[in-house]
């Protein structure tokens, strides 16, 4: 692994239980990209919630944001998000996986 994407995302108080929804069920979406080989989605308070994915290159990330789960993100900020995603491209430094 290579490359990742650190993303935030702020859910309207009201769409925070639809958003957790989203992000779990996205873990599907994700797990047939064959460019992604990590995905974590997580939620960091009530209302703000984050995914971080890795890749094996830069392909497989823009892979990633040209996908379903980049598209529903950008749907969903439309109504139920606060703000548009922060989308961080990241280059990983090192990495331990058990």
């Amino acid at each position: 692994m290579k490359v990742g994407l650190l993303v935030r995302v702020e859910a309207k108080p009201e769409y925070a239980d639809e958003v957790e929804a989203m992000l779990r069920g996205a873990q599907e979406l994700a797990e047939r990209e064959e460019g992604t080989v990590t995905w974590f989605a997580f939620r960091e308070t009530v209302t703000t919630f984050g995914v971080f994915d890795t890749f094996e290159d830069e392909q497989g990330r823009q892979a990633h944001l040209a996908g379903r789960i980049a598209a529903a993100l950008g749907e969903a900020a439309r109504t139920k998000l606060s703000a548009p995603p922060v989308i961080a491209p990241v280059d990983l430094l090192g990495s331990k996986v058990s």
